[in-house]
């Protein structure tokens, strides 16, 4: 049976230069908010879209400071790897000192069990082959996550205290009932994104620098581009 996958928002192309001028401070940054406006958010994407409020590139970086949350849904998956913890890394410093973080992102774990059945005919996963794939490539997907390893970024990036939440649940109001993307069927061993809830804690420059490594060495090394 072919398993549907997210495909709501694709990532988007820029011409954005790098933030300029002094950074935005206080209140909650929305990322990626695409046509999801949040009232009471300051909601940013890389289209000028209706309901937008700031258009940049946060590759470029964030030019913001003392925030209280910032939220992402499906965005993070977007970004290439390294590019994804340069995120991370930004949004601690754009966070006041006791500010809070969520993310939703697709669970590699689930896309691995829901898409391919190694016991399957021969027929089954010649099809499976391309819905993976598609899993992994399609709407401009740059990297799928697991628990272990968006665990070890967001330490590294001094969040060292993370809560996985279920979809639209958590103990902390700003963030109760915020995501949006369609949802596929869970287990409670594999849910389908990986939503992580962190208090800003103290930077890891150390842990940092050494997955920084690791990613060069492993990966971006492998890279064509």
């Amino acid at each position: 049976m072919k398993v549907p996958f997210f495909s709501r928002r694709r990532a988007r192309r820029s011409t954005a230069a790098e933030p300029t001028g002094p950074p935005h401070r206080g209140g909650r940054l929305h990322v990626g908010a695409g046509r999801e406006r949040f009232d009471g958010w300051v909601n940013l994407d890389i289209q000028d879209l209706p309901g937008v409020d700031v258009v940049a590139d946060v590759t470029q970086g964030l030019n913001f400071r003392d925030m209280e949350a910032i939220y992402a849904e499906h965005f993070l998956e977007h970004l290439r790897i390294d590019h994804a913890v340069n995120f991370l890394a930004d949004c601690h410093r754009a966070l006041a000192s006791e500010g809070w973080l969520r993310l939703s992102t697709p669970n590699l774990e689930w896309v691995l069990m829901s898409h391919y059945d190694v016991g399957a005919p021969a027929s089954q996963r010649r099809d499976q082959a391309i819905s993976l794939n598609r899993a992994f490539h399609g709407w401009r997907h740059r990297f799928l996550w697991n628990r272990p390893l968006l665990g070890q970024a967001l330490a590294a990036c001094g969040f060292p205290e993370v809560t996985w939440c279920r979809y639209g649940e958590s103990d902390r109001p700003e963030f109760a009932g915020l995501e949006r993307h369609e949802t596929y069927g869970d287990s409670d061993a594999y849910p389908h994104v990986l939503i992580a809830e962190a208090q800003k804690g103290p930077a890891a420059p150390e842990a940092l620098a050494d997955l920084r490594g690791e990613i060069e060495r492993e990966f971006l090394s492998h890279l064509d581009d």
